[in-house]
C-alpha cells in the first residue's frame, strides 16, 4: 500500500489517481473507473456494508472536518443534539440530532414519539437548537423530511423548502429545507 493513502478521503483518493496518471501511467485511461482498477493501482479494497462501523465514521466524519479546517481556516464542527428524557425514569423519549458547521446548522434526525407531539414539545426543540446554532455563529438552518412525516411542522417554524426527491412509497418525496437564522 502506497503510504499516506490510508487516510484520505474518496475525492483525495482521486485526485492523487489523476496526478499519477498525469505523471506517465499511460494506457489505463477509462479502466481507472472501475474498483478493480483502482484496488490494483493502489492496493486497496473497497467495501460496501450495512452495519455501522463507528470507528470508520468516527475517521472518515474527522478526516473531513480536517480537510474542511485545513481550507477554510476555520474549525468549528460540534455536534448539536436536543435530547428529550422522562424526568422520573431518565429514558430517552426523543430528540434532534444535528450538527454545525461552518455557519449551518445541520438537523439530522428529529423524532418524537406520538404521545409527545401536538404539545409544543417539538418546536421547543427546535428553537433550543436554533438558538444554541445562533450562538455558535449559525446563520442559517438547512434540513430533510419526508413528505409523510413533517414538512408543515417545519413551514410553521419559519423553514422553505428548496428541493425534492422522489422516495418510496410512490408518490412521496424527500422535502429539502431551509431558514435563514437572523
Amino acid at each position: 500500500m502506497l503510504a499516506g493513502f490510508s487516510q484520505l478521503s474518496f475525492i483525495l483518493l482521486n485526485e492523487k489517481a489523476a496526478a499519477t496518471l498525469g505523471q506517465g501511467m499511460t494506457g489505463m485511461g477509462r479502466d481507472l473507473e472501475s474498483a478493480d482498477s483502482i484496488e490494483k493501482l493502489f492496493g486497496l479494497d473497497l467495501k460496501v456494508q450495512d452495519t455501522p462501523d463507528a470507528r470508520a465514521r468516527t475517521q472518515i466524519s474527522d478526516d473531513l472536518d480536517r480537510f474542511n479546517d485545513e481550507f477554510t481556516g476555520v474549525s468549528d464542527a460540534r455536534a448539536l443534539d436536543v435530547l428529550v428524557t422522562d424526568a422520573g425514569t431518565f429514558e430517552l423519549q426523543g430528540g434532534l440530532i444535528g450538527r454545525t458547521s461552518l455557519g449551518v446548522l445541520f438537523v439530522n434526525l428529529f423524532f418524537l414519539p406520538a404521545a409527545l407531539r401536538g404539545k409544543g414539545i417539538g418546536g421547543k426543540i427546535l428553537r433550543l437548537a436554533e438558538e444554541e446554532a445562533r450562538r455558535r455563529g449559525c446563520w442559517q438552518s438547512v434540513l430533510f423530511t419526508i413528505t409523510f412525516q413533517a414538512p408543515d411542522f417545519y413551514k410553521r417554524h419559519g423553514y422553505r423548502e428548496f428541493g425534492r426527491v422522489g422516495c418510496n412509497p410512490l408518490g412521496h418525496a424527500r422535502v429539502f429545507m431551509v431558514k435563514a437564522l437572523d
